[in-house]
């Protein structure tokens, strides 16, 4: 009995700690589309949605931040013609 409480709290505790890694990844995401946003409201709706067309297209993690810059930078561009 001793041994089966040991395994199901280090299962728990493991699970736990996974599902806290996945949701900080998502906040540190979606905090960085937000910044890139910046105080226009429209921008950050538009921001949210290219986040999540990266995570359609699979982006790497490394490669996000620029992707999104270049897609912030590309909305400034579309604002100005």
């Amino acid at each position: 009995m001793d041994y089966f409480i040991v395994v199901v709290t280090t299962l728990a505790g493991l699970v736990f700690h996974g599902w806290l890694f996945v949701r900080f990844r998502r906040w540190a995401d979606r905090d960085l589309a937000l910044s890139l946003g910046g105080t226009d409201k429209a921008k950050r709706a538009w921001m949210l949605e290219r986040l999540g067309e990266a995570q359609r297209q699979k982006i790497a993690r490394r490669a996000l931040p620029d992707w999104l810059k270049r897609e912030a930078d590309s909305y400034e561009a579309s604002r100005q013609i």
